[in-house]
């Protein structure tokens, strides 16, 4: 029953992708502004909706899933209030707990984790939209083939995520004091991002490692060949476009940004499943939400305090959260996690509009690509 949902699941999203490149963007067109703010509502409307979805699952423990939810979080919580191994099994939660409040709502419990990894998973994309639009001006990708390289990139970038996740996972299980490195990190990120220079954007991508790399181990052209990310010289060798060359520096982007939000899924929920959804739906509607938002970047510079704000609250929340409910006795419910991170992304957008960056202080990542209508 459990390869029969994974399995039904993958098969959703392959025909979400195979509707969005050969019927909504079928061809070299040119993504206009209303086209991509559609299809960024119509996909975070599926992402949102599918919280449903989550919680029909653990509530009903589809597959068993609502059961292992209440029993991880069981675990968790009696190796967080140091239950020797002897009592571990006849071990129940105390009232007001987290495990406890799980157990007695997985449904809802399931869905609002899912929730909160989703808009972390979708926010954090921002940044990466900003450095994807630098590369595409840099390289000076024609308009029509740009949504192209995106819908391989966020292909490569599910499987990429998938194993990452997979083997975050197995770790995780495996060292539990991991948690603490990742919470550590984020905090370390968090501080980072807000207080760190802001010249990430000046580097020119045709010199990073990847870039030099591939340039030494294959045969390139330096002129475009329409959309193909390989093409034929005269003499009939093989050789990569420039294109080709794109998409790999906006793989390895992905992966770079999955650096941070990997680490900060596993301090929301160690559920791989809901782990897995959050991060697809997210990537899925990376594409679409470029589009919309590239005539508006550099509107937004508030927002990496929002977005610090959220990876910092992650990070203590992983390093303390056992600690504040056990000696305390106070337990964060996850309804207040996510109202947290949306009461600080609705403040990072709001401050951002009331207080624009002055021209000369702009992000030099939030360069509007061309050809966006």
């Amino acid at each position: 029953m459990q390869i029969a949902l994974w399995a039904g699941f993958l098969c959703f999203v392959a025909v979400m992708l195979a509707l969005d490149m050969g019927v909504l963007n079928r061809g070299n067109t040119t993504i206009t502004m209303k086209r991509a703010l559609v299809m960024t509502g119509m996909f975070v409307c599926i992402g949102a909706l599918f919280g449903l979805a989550i919680a029909y699952l653990y509530e009903h423990n589809v597959a068993g899933y609502g059961a292992r939810f209440v029993e991880a979080a069981r675990l968790e919580g009696a190796k967080a209030a140091g239950v020797d191994a002897a009592s571990l099994a006849t071990w129940t939660p105390p009232e007001g707990s987290k495990a406890a409040g799980i157990a007695a709502n997985p449904g809802w419990s399931a869905a609002t984790l899912y929730w909160i990894g989703w808009l972390v998973e979708y926010s954090l994309s921002i940044d990466n939209i900003f450095v994807i639009a630098l590369i595409f001006t840099f390289f000076k990708v024609p308009a029509p083939y740009q949504h192209r390289v995106l819908f391989w990139g966020i292909l490569g970038a599910l499987v990429l995520r998938g194993v990452m996740i997979v083997v975050g996972s197995a770790l995780v299980e495996q060292f539990h004091w991991l948690m603490y490195v990742f919470g550590a990190f984020l905090v370390f990120t968090a501080i980072k991002m807000a207080f760190g220079g802001g010249d990430d954007g000046e580097k020119d991508p045709s010199k990073s490692l990847v870039a030099r790399t591939a340039k030494r181990l294959i045969p390139m052209t330096d002129s475009y060949d329409g959309s193909k990310f390989l093409s034929r010289t005269p003499t009939g060798a093989l050789v990569a476009t420039p294109l080709f060359l794109v998409l790999l520096i906006v793989e390895t982007t992905d992966v770079v940004f999955a650096v941070d939000s990997i680490p900060a899924i596993f301090g929301i929920t160690r559920d791989p499943f809901i782990i897995f959804t959050s991060n697809v739906f997210a990537i899925m509607g990376l594409r679409s939400l470029y589009f919309a938002l590239s005539a508006l970047m550099g509107k937004f510079g508030k927002l990496k305090y929002a977005l610090a704000f959220i990876l910092g609250f992650i990070g203590l929340k992983m390093l303390g959260e056992h600690w504040v409910e056990h000696k305390l006795g106070v337990a964060i419910p996850p309804w207040a996690s996510l109202i947290v991170i949306v009461v600080s992304l609705i403040a990072g957008v709001v401050a951002s509009l009331l207080l624009p960056e002055a021209p000369g202080n702009k992000d030099p990542g939030a360069t509007e690509p061309s050809g966006v209508q």
